[in-house]
């Protein structure tokens, strides 16, 4: 794939594999299936996924002090605590306020990056970060974003997965991988996640049985497992062909394709002040992303897309 039409639309596809995870979570926790059950299922179906990509590519990831550190950080920070959040926050919210609220994630990371020292102050991204807020307060002033006014004790929930990203994209931009690629340390971190969450899902009661009847809550959780590694593996293999700049572009196609997908697959109907939200919010996404673009260029090998 050389052609930037080509690379554009491979960005689309990513875009709308990562929206769709939005009404599949709706859909899961609409059968009654609760946050750690789920997550455990999802991290095993990843790690298998990623475990195949590991053996064809020949890769295996080292178990070494730094990287069993990076792994458990990405796996309790990157998974298991925003995604708990997000699996409670679908049981009220609409999927099309998930979706828009996840692109929150490079406005987070701003002051994080700030207070980690990986950034030093802009006031472009400071913009961004304030047509951000500005983009949540439509949403939870009074008036028609929401359609019920008790989801509004949701929605720092919902906010917890774009800081918890902001977080880890900032330590790992921080403290390295541990010399594993991206894929290597996402495999590591979702074993990792598998031992953990197993036994939250055992004592919370959250234990989700594999054995059949399946149904589409079944569906959706499988369906969303295999998507977030293929894609998460397809966006590293998009880094190394085009450059990170142009890959960070998929932020507006996620959210624009989350809420396409809750609209057209849930019947979901959003007020004026939504679009208006979700306006600033891409407004602001658009000053805090990075200025710098990075010509296409050819495919690196996978496992040094980490910039090392």
């Amino acid at each position: 794939m050389k052609n930037p039409l080509g690379l554009y639309l491979f960005l689309a596809v990513l875009g709308a594999g990562w929206g769709l995870n939005s009404v599949l979570a709706k859909i899961a926790v609409g059968g009654g299936y609760a946050p750690f059950g789920l997550i455990f299922w999802q991290l095993v179906i990843t790690s298998l996924i990623l475990g195949v990509i590991c053996w064809v590519r020949g890769s295996w990831p080292k178990l070494g002090r730094a990287q069993l550190r990076m792994g458990l950080f990405v796996a309790v920070i990157g998974t298991i605590v925003p995604n708990a959040a997000s699996y409670r926050a679908a049981m009220n919210l609409p999927a099309g306020i998930l979706a828009l609220l996840l692109s929150l994630v490079p406005i987070c990371a701003f002051p994080l990056a700030l207070v980690m020292g990986n950034e030093q102050f802009s006031a472009r991204k400071f913009l961004g970060l304030s047509l951000g807020a500005l983009a949540v307060a439509l949403l939870v002033l009074p008036g028609e974003a929401l359609p019920d006014a008790a989801m509004l004790a949701l929605l720092p929930l919902a906010v917890i997965a774009p800081i918890c990203y902001g977080l880890e994209g900032n330590g790992v931009a921080k403290w390295g991988t541990g010399d594993l690629s991206p894929v290597e340390l996402l495999f590591l971190a979702s074993l990792l996640g598998v031992v953990i969450a197993l036994p939250l899902a055992i004592v919370t009661g959250q234990w989700i049985s594999p054995a059949p009847p399946y149904a589409l809550p079944d569906l959706a959780l499988v369906a969303s497992a295999m998507i977030h590694a293929l894609v998460y593996t397809g966006y590293v293999w998009l880094v190394g062909r085009a450059g990170a700049v142009f890959a960070s572009q998929v932020a507006y196609l996620v959210t624009g394709f989350g809420i396409f997908w809750a609209m057209a697959i849930l019947g979901e109907n959003y007020a004026s002040s939504f679009w208006g939200a979700m306006a600033l919010m891409l407004l602001g996404v658009f000053f805090v992303q990075p200025r710098r673009q990075i010509p296409l260029v050819a495919a690196a090998p996978l496992r040094h897309t980490n910039g090392e």
